[in-house]
């Protein structure tokens, strides 16, 4: 037995040290990842800080009531502004949303609730995702080929066109994901109650998912906000005002395109200005969403 003893003992010691050397080890690994997890959080909010400030200190120095009063003015004029851009981006990018929005939504509710392994929902998700990483540029030639050249004309509805193809399978692709990962144990809670497939999926998948189908929707507006290949296949621009959907209408980030390429100074001012309404509009739609819905999710 007395030989025994120290045989257990030093095992024991031993594993002891094992132990110790393991939990060491991972307590090493968690500091490198957890530093460099920092170390790349960092990187990415230094550009994010730099990009803000840039557009916080260029386009606010250009802000003025003209800009919002008066139209795209000539080169080297003395006033002048950007009524007709933001106008025709509002118009273009809320009938765009509206058009898309329902057709992604009732797209992703196909494939999250009745898609799953249906050839029709593989086929549907397969062309989706084609678009969804299509370049913009690529959508703007495909509405010019089948909606412009045929019409002879550029106008504001192959802008919006366009915009809708842009819309929907960031909305498909969101809705979708948000379905998949409610639980399958309040859709049987549902159906024990003898409730219709179709009333589950408004009254209760579709309903604990709104958090998530808003995102999405908000994530396709601050993509097609500041989109501009697009419509200059489709909407090109106009420097005067126009609510006429048949014909062409100016846009913040087209007009942003001209003006900041342009040597004149007034111009330049103008693109900062509109950069920063883009900016703070996308940003002020996205604190508004999450004060309307953090309490009914």
């Amino acid at each position: 037995m007395s030989a025994v003893a120290p045989v257990a003992g030093s095992t024991s010691a031993a594993l002891s040290a094992g132990k110790m050397a393991r939990h060491r080890k991972r307590k090493r690994m968690n500091v490198i990842a957890l530093t460099l997890s920092l170390l790349a959080m960092g990187f990415g909010l230094f550009w994010l800080a730099w990009i803000l400030f840039e557009t916080v200190r260029l386009g606010f120095g250009g802000l003025a009531l003209s800009v919002f009063s008066e139209m795209t003015p000539p080169p080297m004029a003395e006033t002048g502004g950007l009524a007709n851009a933001i106008f025709g981006s509002a118009v273009m990018v809320t009938l765009a949303t509206l058009l898309g929005t329902p057709i992604g939504i009732l797209a992703g509710i196909y494939l999250g609730e009745y898609g799953q392994k249906t050839w029709l929902g593989s086929a549907v998700r397969f062309i989706n995702d084609i678009l969804l990483s299509a370049p913009s540029i690529v959508i703007g030639l495909f509405i010019y080929a089948v909606v412009v050249a045929p019409l002879r004309g550029f106008s504001a509805f192959a802008g919006i066109l366009a915009l809708a193809l842009i819309v929907i399978p960031v909305v498909i692709r969101t809705t979708e994901n948000m379905l998949v990962l409610i639980p399958n144990a309040l859709r049987e809670a549902a159906y024990a109650l003898g409730t219709p497939k179709w009333k589950v999926i408004l009254s209760v998948t579709v309903k604990a998912a709104r958090a998530g189908v808003i995102t999405g929707i908000l994530l396709a507006l601050a993509r097609i906000a500041g989109e501009t290949a697009p419509l200059l296949f489709t909407a090109l621009s106009n420097q005067f005002w126009t609510s006429d959907l048949s014909q062409p209408m100016a846009s913040l980030p087209v007009t942003i395109f001209k003006f900041a390429m342009s040597p004149y100074e007034n111009w330049q001012k103008l693109a900062w200005a509109g950069v920063f309404l883009i900016t703070l509009g996308v940003l002020l739609l996205n604190i508004l969403a999450r004060i309307l819905f953090k309490n009914k999710h």
